[in-house]
């Protein structure tokens, strides 16, 4: 699905240049949930960026379904740490401004809306306004936004890094539940080591500035996690304890 080859990506300061990536090999498989993780500063989101083609490689080549990466994709779905809904509308009318931003067809865009609002449990809460609901149902309702067009990949970005702990427990729970429905393609930046190993069916984790991938763990988990269990699992504790002292050495354990 996704191809990352010999990236690199220098930013150009007034002070000096900053090395942001460096030599980044990375491949994606369709239908695969790829959690990053690594120490702050180190890339994660420059790299999602730079998979959504709104960051432009300064070296390397980026491909989505084979197809090279040279702008904004309008086949990818973009989550952030905060919702940034639009305090004027319902929850409902935020998750169809994305079909309005992309002409999608009326008729179309509703129906899908109602499926994504029954999906992630907002029934009920359709016509809320943003400061109505709560930090993890605004998240929910980013979610269905990013999710309307149906995209090929959806990246998301320390979605919940800003959620109390059971709320972002709840989430996690919430958002494996919504890959395992659709299958799509999902890559998550999270600075959570338990949460990167829960969600993810493989997991990456990046080094210091210049970023680069340090070591990747396929995470032998069954598809369908008890959370609770997950947890306690020898599996899940093995490569917990393998990111930690990775993300150790460069003093960025969590």
């Amino acid at each position: 699905m996704v191809e990352l080859r010999g990236v690199d990506v220098t930013f150009a300061t007034r002070a000096r240049p900053v090395h942001a990536l460096s030599g980044i090999e990375l491949s994606i498989a369709p239908g695969e949930f790829l959690s990053i993780a690594g120490p702050s500063g180190c890339g994660k989101s420059t790299l999602l960026r730079v998979v959504a083609g709104l960051t432009a490689p300064s070296a390397g080549a980026v491909t989505l379904r084979g197809t090279p990466v040279r702008g904004p994709r309008r086949d990818v779905g973009f989550v952030f740490q905060r919702a940034a809904l639009l305090e004027w509308r319902t929850a409902r009318g935020n998750i169809l401004f994305q079909a309005e931003m992309r002409g999608l067809p009326k008729a179309w865009a509703r129906r899908r809306a109602d499926e994504l609002i029954e999906m992630t449990g907002l029934t009920g809460f359709e016509n809320a306004m943003p400061y109505e609901l709560s930090g993890g149902m605004q998240q929910r309702v980013s979610l269905c936004r990013a999710l309307l067009h149906e995209p090929d990949v959806l990246l998301m970005d320390e979605p919940f890094g800003a959620l109390d702990a059971l709320t972002r427990e709840q989430m996690n729970r919430e958002l494996r539940r919504v890959w395992e429905a659709t299958g799509m393609t999902v890559v998550l930046v999270t600075h959570s080591v338990a949460e990167a190993v829960y969600l993810a069916s493989r997991s990456v984790v990046m080094g210091p500035r210049p970023g680069r991938v340090v070591e990747e763990f396929a995470i032998d988990l069954p598809a369908r996690r008890d959370y609770a269990r997950t947890l306690e699992s020898a599996e899940f504790q093995r490569v917990t304890g393998r990111i930690r002292e990775l993300l150790g050495a460069s003093g960025a354990a969590d």
